[in-house]
C-alpha cells in the first residue's frame, strides 16, 4: 500500500522592534517580570493602541524575502478567546485581509528542488507567559503581552518530516539575513506548530489532521512528524479514525501525547478592530523596501560561487548563517586562494565550532586566520604545523605568529639540511630501500615518515618527497 504524509506548518515569529506593536514599552526578552508593560498591552480601560510602523516595515521586508504578494490594504481584527494570558479577552491579528499573501520557500530536496507555498503572513500581537509553580500555582508574566509577531502560515505542500525542517532551516536563515528577528527558540521568538495527516493513495481515504505543540527545535519538528506519520499509517491499516485532535511533543521519550480533542471548531467571532484603521501601502514604500533589503542567503550562495569559484556545496554551507557568510568573505578578500579559505574553514574550523547560527563567533579575528593561511601558502610552516597553529588559537586565542615562534615550527625549506636528514634515514633503513625496489608503495611511505620524525615534523613534505624519489631511482 501506498500512503502520502500531507505537513503543513504554523510559525510565529517575534520581531526584533524596539519597542512593542501597539505601545512605546520596550521589546526584550526577559526582566523582571511585569516591568515592561502599560495599560494599553494590559488591555486597561482607556488604553488606545497605536501601530508601531516599524512592525509593517519589518513585516513587508519578511514578505518579499519570501516572495508574497505584498497587499496595499490590509486591516487588522480582534480574535476573541479567552485565556489568562491574554489580557483584553481578545488578540488583535490579521484574519482576511493579511498584508503579505501566496509567497513560497524553494528548498532542496532529494529529488530536486521544491518550492513549498505560503498561504498568508499576518501581523499580530504576542500573549503573556503563564509561569507554572511546583505547588501548583500558576503566575503571569505580561512582559511579552503585545510583542509584534508575524504568523507565517504555509501551504500542507510538504511530504516528510525532513521537508518541514529543511523549509525551517530555509525560513530562519531568511529572517535573520534580513534582520526582522532573531529567531531564537530558547527564547520563543520562534514558535512552530505542525499539522500533519496521511492519505492512503489507492483508497484516497484521509486521516483526520493532527495540530502538535510544545515543538522546542527543527529536529524535534522533523521527529514528531515522522512518530505522527507511522501513528496515522497504523490507524488507517486498522480500519481506525480519530477525531481532529491536538498532541504535544515529549522529547524524553521520543513521542507525542493526547493534549485535547477537538470536537467543534473553534469560534473565535472575528470582527474588525475598531481602534486601528485599515493599513494603506503605496507602491513607492514597497518598492523603497524591496531596494534596501541585504543579499539574501540564495543570492549570496550563487555570487560566492561564482566570485569566489567554490563548489556549490561549500557555498551553501558558507552562507548558511549571515555571521558564517561574513566571517568567511572578510577572510577571502584578504587572501588570495578563496579556495583555500574554503577548505580550511570547512575541514578544520567548523569541526571545532558546536554552533554556527548567529551565536557563531571564534576566538580569534580574520586577520589572525589569514596570517595562519599565509604561513602555510607561503611554506613557513607545513600544512600540518598549520593544523596545529589552528588549534593553539582556539585554546588560547594567541597570535598565529606567536605559536609559530614559541613552538619552533617554522618549516625547514633548506635543501641540503633535509638532503642530510634523508642520506640518514636510507642508510638505517636498507631493508626499507629493498622492499620499494620490490614495487611496495608503503615503503616509501614508511620512509617519508622516518624522515618527517627525524626533523621533528618542521621538513618540507614537498622537498622530503622529491629528494627521496630522486636518491631511490638512482
Amino acid at each position: 500500500m501506498s500512503y502520502k504524509t500531507i505537513v503543513g506548518l504554523e510559525i510565529h515569529v517575534e520581531l526584533s522592534t524596539k519597542t512593542k506593536a501597539f505601545c512605546s514599552c520596550e521589546n526584550q526578552f526577559g526582566g523582571e517580570p511585569n516591568t515592561r508593560v502599560c495599560p494599553i498591552c494590559l488591555g486597561l480601560p482607556g488604553g488606545i493602541p497605536v501601530l508601531n510602523k516599524n512592525v509593517v516595515n519589518y513585516t513587508i521586508m519578511a514578505g518579499l524575502a519570501l516572495n508574497c504578494n505584498i497587499a496595499k490594504k490590509s486591516k487588522f481584527d480582534r480574535k476573541n478567546y479567552f485565556y489568562p494570558d491574554l489580557t483584553k479577552g481578545f488578540q488583535i491579528t490579521q484574519d482576511d485581509m493579511a498584508i503579505c499573501n501566496e509567497g513560497y520557500i524553494e528548498i532542496e530536496t532529494e529529488e530536486g528542488s521544491k518550492k513549498v507555498g505560503i498561504y498568508k503572513i499576518q501581523m499580530e500581537e504576542d500573549t503573556g507567559k503563564s509561569l507554572h509553580t511546583e505547588d501548583n500555582s500558576t503566575l503571569m508574566d505580561y512582559n511579552r503581552c503585545g510583542v509584534p509577531l508575524i504568523e507565517i502560515v504555509s501551504k500542507p505542500e510538504m511530504n516528510s518530516g525532513k521537508e518541514a525542517r529543511l523549509f525551517l532551516e530555509k525560513l530562519k536563515n531568511t529572517l535573520i539575513y534580513i534582520g526582522v528577528s532573531d529567531c531564537k527558540m530558547e527564547e520563543g521568538s520562534l514558535r512552530c506548530d505542525v499539522n500533519v495527516n496521511v492519505v492512503d493513495e489507492e483508497t484516497g481515504k484521509k486521516t483526520a489532521v493532527t495540530e502538535v505543540k510544545n515543538l522546542n527545535s527543527f529536529r524535534g519538528v522533523e521527529k514528531a512528524i515522522d512518530f505522527e506519520v507511522q501513528r496515522h499509517i497504523a490507524l488507517l491499516q486498522n480500519g481506525e479514525n480519530e477525531i481532529r485532535t491536538t498532541r504535544r511533543w515529549d522529547d524524553a521519550n521520543n513521542e507525542t501525547v493526547l493534549m485535547r480533542v477537538k470536537y467543534t471548531v473553534a469560534d473565535y467571532r472575528f470582527a474588525p478592530e475598531g481602534d486601528l484603521p485599515p493599513v494603506i501601502l503605496t507602491d513607492e514604500l514597497i518598492e523603497k523596501i524591496k531596494d534596501e533589503l541585504p543579499e539574501l542567503p540564495q543570492a549570496k550562495k550563487e555570487r560566492f560561487m561564482r566570485e569566489y569559484k567554490i563548489p556549490e556545496y561549500d557555498a551553501e554551507v558558507l552562507t548558511s548563517t549571515k555571521e558564517l557568510s561574513k566571517y568567511y568573505e572578510e577572510v577571502a578578500k584578504n587572501f588570495d586562494d578563496s579556495i583555500m579559505v574554503s577548505n580550511w574553514i570547512m575541514t578544520e574550523v567548523l569541526r571545532r565550532v558546536e554552533n554556527i547560527d548567529e551565536e557563531f563567533k571564534l576566538p580569534f579575528e580574520p586577520a589572525d586566520f589569514v596570517d595562519l593561511l599565509k604561513a602555510v601558502k607561503s611554506g613557513k610552516i607545513n600544512n600540518n604545523a598549520g593544523k596545529k597553529v589552528l588549534r593553539e588559537m582556539f585554546e588560547t586565542s594567541k597570535k598565529p605568529e606567536d605559536i609559530i615562534k614559541e613552538q619552533g615550527l617554522v618549516q625547514i625549506s633548506d635543501t641540503s639540511e633535509i638532503d642530510a636528514l634523508v642520506d640518514k634515514v636510507l642508510s638505517d633503513n636498507p631493508q626499507s630501500i629493498e622492499d620499494f625496489k620490490a614495487g611496495k608503495d608503503r615503503a616509501f611511505g614508511f620512509l617519508v615518515g622516518q624522515v618527517m620524525k627525524a626533523s621533528k615534523g618542521k621538513a618540507n613534505p614537498q622537498l622530503v618527497n622529491k629528494l627521496l624519489t630522486e636518491k631511490l631511482n638512482k
